[in-house]
């Protein structure tokens, strides 16, 4: 079995503002699958092999609203949650991702709109609510991490604290729901590709995620 797929290999249309050299990719993938780790070395890769720059973030985001989001997560529940993550990813789009982006900067973001589409189904929404609230959002090339479940709930379980929304899903469950969101934002043509992490180390993935790439430049 190969261990990337690629979900839609066409480019997805261009986007006012987007900078025609940059490339903006989002990692997305279950709690406990490594995407931090792999969107920190995907940054670091891309800024030593290119004259770009690289800008890294994430979301929820390190803005005053982004932060309150984390902090209250088990506070704000299902509409109010869903509509407080689009905002501040509106805020993200513009204030941030957009002007990196003009500048000629590649974005990789720790976390995009597949996050929403699954958690906030776990928290009680319908995929078709949530995507109204984020239906405007500028697209990405988004790269889905997978791994075996038992391997997944072995990293959840070595953790001090689990939020309330992790606690509520399951590896198996966000397996399955980021897979609803990939058909979903196929529908919408946006690029997409699964990367198998199963006995690869960060590094690893990030060199199937370079290979990937090429293919999704300007």
């Amino acid at each position: 079995m190969p261990r990337h797929r690629p979900i839609r290999p066409s480019i997805a249309p261009a986007v006012p503002g987007q900078g025609v050299s940059s490339l903006f990719i989002a990692v997305e993938g279950p709690n406990g699958v490594g995407k931090s780790a792999v969107a920190r070395r995907l940054a670091d890769r891309l800024a030593e092999l290119g004259p770009a720059g690289v800008h890294l973030t994430g979301e929820p985001t390190r803005t005053p609203l982004g932060q309150l989001l984390r902090r209250q997560e088990s506070f704000l529940h299902g509409k109010a949650l869903a509509l407080a993550l689009a905002a501040d990813r509106a805020a993200h789009i513009e204030t941030e991702i957009i002007p990196r982006l003009d500048d000629g900067l590649h974005v990789v973001s720790d976390r995009y709109v597949a996050s929403s589409l699954v958690l906030q189904r776990i928290d009680g929404l319908d995929l078709g609510e949530i995507w109204s609230y984020n239906r405007y959002v500028l697209p990405a090339t988004v790269i889905y991490l997978e791994d075996h479940p038992e391997v997944i709930r072995t990293r959840l379980a070595a953790r001090p604290h689990l939020t309330r929304l992790e606690l509520a899903g399951s590896p198996e469950k966000e397996l399955a729901l980021y897979r609803d969101a990939a058909t979903h934002l196929h529908r919408q043509q946006w690029r997409q590709h699964v990367v198998a992490c199963h006995g690869l180390n960060p590094e690893q993935v990030v060199d199937t995620i370079l290979a990937l790439l090429p293919a999704d430049g300007p």
